[in-house]
């Protein structure tokens, strides 16, 4: 399910990346690092900043579109581990959230 382009928001299940990935190349050619505030979504441009909510507690984070994915029914944004740990979401792996888009 992509942004349309009249609808600045999604709702779905954020996941984050394994560390296993800490390094790689992502879909735009940068270097994947845990500690950025980046994520991938499957059809957003590639220098797209979001929003990233959790309804259930309040917690939001800014991320930068950097990659494609997740590659998993049901989940709309895969976030690097420092956006999953301002999420709150390292320890369950997954959290609903809502994205909206900045730029």
């Amino acid at each position: 399910m992509a942004l349309a382009q009249d609808v600045d928001t999604q709702e779905g299940v954020a996941s984050f990346y394994s560390d296993r990935f800490q390094g790689a190349t992502t879909a735009s050619g940068e270097a994947f690092d845990q500690q950025a505030l980046t994520a991938a979504h499957p059809s957003l441009p590639f220098g797209s900043k979001v929003l990233v909510t959790r309804p259930d507690t309040g917690q939001e984070v800014e991320v930068l579109i950097n990659d494609r994915g997740p590659f998993v029914k049901g989940r709309i944004i895969d976030l690097s581990k420092r956006a999953a740990r301002q999420l709150g979401i390292v320890r369950r792996g997954t959290a609903p959230v809502m994205l909206t888009l900045i730029n």
